[in-house]
């Protein structure tokens, strides 16, 4: 059965450019880009970065908002729709199948971490790190993960949380909550980098982040930067295709990608200017990746004057970091199940948040109870890591790319985007081969 429900609309394009920015920022720009950055030639990695996202990152970006914006439907219906209308088979409708089900498998494992966020929120705020060492705060953080039910608990909080906000809508939930909480995360954002100015060792962090190494530059270094402009754009879960849909004509497709990648890469790089004078300050190891965020900085945390406020900023900052990026994870599961089924609204996100939640269970428990539990070497919350990143995120933005740029009708995407001819053959250039080889290139890495 399918709903004949009226498609929502963004209210406004700063609610959208907020929206798609959010789920953009996520837990990985508060520590990986950061700390990739730092260990990979400051500002000469930024450029390369940076010219990899014009080259790879944006093309896909914008191609799945005028794919969601032409279908005006869930991933899905608008591959299969737009297929058939360009005299293409519907068989395409897997594309935006594979996007749906790897933002539903992230889901699942991304509200644990959510989870763990909202718990190092509650601690920092009451004290809990106040003068512990690093073995007391590792054999913390050991406990946590060791607690099915303290994991369960947070996990069930950050996940209601999620489904909450997609609930009240499009207007009413993913906008609005976008409009409070990036605010307020560059906020807090700018309050702990004015921190970091204080600490004696802000100097060192910039240069850190920004002095130009070129030695670094290596094959493996560049690697990074085309896996990361591909992955910190939300690229291939068919989130963009969602959010495209309910897209009006008049937004600039093109001047709106620019915006999101600018704002998502300096809010990436304002973290790094909270985080590492912080770090460098204390005497700990900014290259700790993962660790950095719940067990290196909770040291300074539990170490520095003010670390209670401090503490419990910067995790709410993660919070909200991770919660722009869940709502927008779970958008178009939920467009799908309103499209598809009988179901409205508050229904559809209450059945596939359950859904995801019990598959979050299975992912928790693998720090614990299911810990033996293995496949191919691999935990159940690694393997869905490694299925979603190595294998269906790049076939479905690759798939994306490939039917714009080559399925589409191109006289039309040319007017869509607003280009002149000569400007509209660079677009070409870009789309059907640089952008492809790109997504290939990280592909063959990561098997």
């Amino acid at each position: 059965m399918t709903s004949s429900h009226a498609h929502a609309q963004w209210s406004s394009r700063m609610g959208f450019v907020l929206a798609a920015t959010g789920s953009a920022v996520g837990l990985g720009n508060i520590w990986k880009f950061p700390y990739m950055v730092g260990q990979s030639g400051g500002a000469a990695f930024v450029l390369v970065y940076l010219v990899c996202i014009a080259l790879i990152g944006l093309p896909i970006l914008v191609s799945e908002w005028l794919i969601g914006r032409r279908g005006q439907k869930n991933p899905i219906n608008t591959m299969a729709q737009l297929a058939e209308q360009n005299g293409h088979h519907r068989s395409w409708a897997l594309i935006g199948g594979i996007g749906i089900l790897g933002a539903f498998l992230i889901l699942s494992f991304y509200s644990v971490i959510g989870g763990w966020a909202l718990a190092y929120m509650l601690d920092a705020a009451t004290g809990a790190f106040s003068g512990l060492d690093k073995n007391a705060i590792g054999a913390s953080f050991e406990a946590f993960l060791a607690s099915p039910g303290t994991l369960f608990g947070w996990h069930t909080a950050f996940m209601s949380l999620t489904a909450i906000v997609v609930a009240m809508g499009v207007s009413g939930g993913l906008e609005r909550g976008s409009k409070v909480m990036m605010p307020a995360l560059g906020l807090i954002l700018l309050v702990l980098v004015g921190y970091g100015t204080t600490t004696g060792s802000f100097g060192a962090a910039v240069e850190y982040l920004f002095k130009p190494d070129w030695s670094k530059l290596d094959g493996q270094v560049l690697l990074a930067a085309l896996g990361h402009a591909f992955f910190t754009l939300s690229l291939g879960m068919g989130i963009m295709m969602a959010y495209g849909s309910y897209l009006g004509q008049e937004v600039n497709l093109l001047r709106t990608a620019r915006t999101v990648v600018l704002m998502d890469t300096a809010i990436a790089l304002c973290a790094g200017l909270a985080i590492f004078p912080i770090v460098i300050a204390h005497g700990l190891d900014p290259s700790a990746g993962p660790g950095l965020i719940f067990v290196t900085l909770p040291i300074a945390f539990g170490n520095m004057t003010g670390g209670i406020v401090l503490g419990a900023l910067f995790f709410l900052l993660l919070t909200f970091a991770a919660l722009t990026s869940s709502i927008s994870l779970l958008e178009p599961v939920v467009e799908l199940l309103e499209e598809r089924t009988s179901l409205g609204r508050a229904g559809a996100t209450l059945v596939a948040s359950i859904t995801i939640w019990a598959l979050g269970i299975a992912a928790l428990l693998s720090f614990n109870l299911w810990s033996g539990v293995k496949f191919a070497g691999l935990n159940i919350f690694d393997l869905l890591d490694y299925v979603t990143s190595k294998f269906m995120l790049p076939v479905a933005g690759l798939g994306a790319i490939v039917f714009a740029a080559w399925k589409l009708e191109q006289g039309s995407v040319r007017q869509e985007l607003g280009l002149s001819q000569h400007e509209f053959k660079l677009w070409t250039f870009l789309s059907r081969y640089v952008a492809p080889l790109g997504v290939l290139f990280v592909f063959w890495h990561n098997i």
